[in-house]
């Protein structure tokens, strides 16, 4: 559980590290989309491509990027599976009783394990580990400025993602003390069936609830003791300005989609 990217900074002094972070979000979200754009074998190996220059771009330890990964482990082989067992085509490489292989089949797997690693080392990257809490929650509030001419609380949405994005390694360590006091006092969380295993999380879901409240509860008297009462008035003590060289990540992107888009339209090699 403490692998979990989700609200994780890596300090570094990258070029990632130092881009203006309402830039990040956009790249993000295009990050996405160029991951979603890929069609083909060469696509793929891109996106696998751009996947590890976003790596060694930002220099994030792998050790800190596995650890990240390792959540959505179990995904990834039930995915890959699925893709394999049930996907159907021309070429058959293995046949027993009611299970088949097929070329196609191991093309998806692959296909979709290197979608789902680069959408998260590519998210990753972007948005928590190059990116500190405040700084994502004040560019999200700059991109969402428009809003406030129809009164929606932008301020205040982010506020809360903010303090959610904060207390998710908090809630991951509180989970963790908690496990690692119920199995000192004799409760098994890893055998049994799965009923059974789910009843053993309840010793753990009351008094993490119970936790959480009472942190929320304190973060709000804290907040009230000093005068806070929302985004009206309020000023940065750092205004951020988007510099020339900001551009450039997201010039790349659009390189990488507009050659995604273009591979898409020769149809070279296989094809989903």
């Amino acid at each position: 559980m403490k692998s979990i990217a989700l609200g994780q900074y890596y300090p570094s002094n990258s070029v990632l590290h130092r881009t203006d972070p309402r830039i990040k979000i956009i790249l993000a979200i295009l990050y996405i989309v160029c991951s979603f754009l890929c069609k083909n074998i060469i696509s793929f190996g891109l996106l696998a491509l751009s996947a590890i220059m976003l790596i060694i771009i930002a220099r994030v330890p792998l050790k800190t990027i596995f650890g990240g990964l390792r959540p959505v482990l179990i995904i990834l082989i039930i995915t890959s599976l699925f893709n394999i067992f049930w996907t159907s085509g021309d070429i058959l490489l293995f046949e027993w009783k009611f299970i088949h292989i097929y070329l196609e089949g191991l093309y998806s797997a692959a296909f979709m394990v290197i979608r789902i690693v680069s959408l998260i080392i590519g998210t990753s990257v972007f948005l928590t580990y190059t990116t500190t809490p405040i700084d994502l929650t004040d560019a999200i509030e700059d991109l969402l400025s428009p809003l406030k001419k129809i009164r929606v609380p932008v301020h205040e949405f982010a506020m809360m993602m903010t303090i959610a994005l904060r207390f998710i390694p908090t809630l991951v360590e509180e989970t963790d003390k908690i496990m690692t006091a119920q199995k000192a006092r004799g409760v098994d969380f890893s055998s049994g069936s799965l009923i059974t295993r789910a009843k053993a999380l309840i010793p753990i879901l009351i008094p993490l609830f119970v936790s959480a409240f009472n942190r929320a509860s304190e973060l709000a008297t804290a907040m009230e003791c000093r005068c806070y009462h929302g985004g009206e008035g309020r000023t940065r003590m750092k205004v951020r300005h988007i510099r020339f060289v900001d551009f450039i990540p997201l010039v790349l992107v659009l390189i990488l989609a507009t050659a995604l888009i273009i591979l898409n339209l020769l149809r070279i090699g296989f094809t989903i």
